[in-house]
C-alpha cells in the first residue's frame, strides 16, 4: 500500500473465540483507512451493526489517495444512520464501537487521524515501546479519571466492559487526534477481545517479537484465544515502511493534537445492550 510518499503494509486477523457463537467484530484495511468495529446486540444484530460501520468507512473513505477529517466525519454519520436501521429491526437494539486510523495530509506532512467511539483501541508501537493512543469510553475508565478506581484495578473491575459511548447510542461522539506518520512505527487497532485477555505488556512483547504484520496479527489473536477467548477478537496491524518522518522525537504522542471529527447523534434514542452480556 502506498501513495507518492507513504508506503504501508497491513494485515487483519479475527477469531470468534472459545465462547461466542458468532463473530460480531468487523474490520477494514483498505487504503487510506484502517478500522475495527465491535458490534453489540447479540447474534441477531451485533454482526450486522459492526458490518454497517465498516461498510460506511469503505464507501466514504476507502479508495481515496488520502483521507480527510470531512471523509471520516461523513463515514461516522453514515455509520450512525446504518446502525440505527439495524437497531430498528430488532427487539434488543444494536450498536457498535469503532476505532481506527486514516492517513491524511497535514500542513506539516502525512499524518494519522486517530479516532474512536467505545472501547476498541488504537496503539502505537515503535522500537520496543507501546503507547495506547485512544481513551476508552467505558465505565471503568470514567471511574479511573474521577479517581474512584486505580488503573491497576481495571483488569479485575467487574463492570469494566460497560461502555458509555457507541455508534447507535445516545452518545456516539468520536474522540480524535492528529499524529505525524513515523517511519518504522507499527499501529495496532483492536477490539476489546484482545485487551480483555492480553495485557499491554503481552501486546508490546508480541508486536516487538513478530515480523511482518501478518505474523503479528495472527500471534495476537492466537494469544487472546489461548488466554481464554471469552470474546471475539479482531486486530489490524499497520506498519509504516517509508514516507513519514524519521525523527521519533518529532512524533511525541503524549500530547497529541485533538481534532474535532464528529458528534454523531440521532434524534431517536436507540437502546444499546451493555457489554457485560
Amino acid at each position: 500500500m502506498s501513495h507518492p510518499r507513504v508506503q504501508l503494509t497491513a494485515a487483519v486477523a479475527t477469531d470468534v473465540g472459545l465462547v461466542r457463537q458468532a463473530n460480531e467484530d468487523s474490520a477494514l484495511a483498505e487504503w487510506p483507512v484502517f478500522v475495527v468495529a465491535d458490534g453489540m446486540g447479540g447474534y441477531e444484530a451485533g454482526d450486522r451493526a459492526s458490518a454497517a460501520v465498516v461498510a460506511a468507512f469503505r464507501e466514504h473513505v476507502a479508495g481515496a489517495d488520502v483521507a480527510s477529517v470531512s471523509h471520516v466525519r461523513t463515514a461516522l454519520a453514515a455509520a450512525g444512520t446504518a446502525v440505527a436501521a439495524v437497531a430498528a429491526s430488532t427487539d434488543r437494539g444494536a450498536g457498535s464501537t469503532v476505532a481506527g486510523i486514516a492517513l491524511v495530509e497535514d500542513e506539516d506532512g502525512p499524518a494519522w487521524l486517530v479516532f474512536n467511539v467505545g472501547d476498541s483501541r488504537v496503539y502505537r508501537h515503535h522500537g520496543i515501546e507501546l503507547e495506547q493512543l485512544t481513551v476508552d469510553h467505558s465505565l471503568g475508565q470514567e471511574l479511573v479519571e474521577r479517581g474512584e478506581l486505580r488503573p491497576d484495578e481495571l483488569a479485575t473491575f467487574t463492570r469494566r466492559n460497560v461502555i458509555t459511548r457507541a455508534i447507535g447510542a445516545p452518545d456516539s461522539t468520536a474522540d480524535s487526534w492528529l499524529l505525524p506518520v513515523v517511519n518504522g512505527e507499527r499501529l495496532l487497532i483492536c477490539s476489546d477481545g484482545l485487551t480483555s485477555e492480553v495485557s499491554d505488556e503481552g501486546i508490546r512483547a508480541t508486536l516487538t517479537m513478530s515480523g511482518r504484520p501478518e505474523s503479528a496479527a495472527a500471534a495476537l489473536v492466537q494469544r487472546a484465544v489461548q488466554a481464554g477467548g471469552r470474546d471475539n477478537v479482531t486486530v489490524v496491524v499497520v506498519d509504516v515502511i517509508a514516507g513519514g518522518i524519521d525523527d521519533q522525537s518529532d512524533a511525541t504522542t503524549g500530547v497529541p493534537s485533538l481534532v474535532g471529527v464528529a458528534d454523531v447523534e440521532d434524534s431517536t434514542t436507540i437502546p444499546v445492550p451493555g457489554r457485560t452480556r
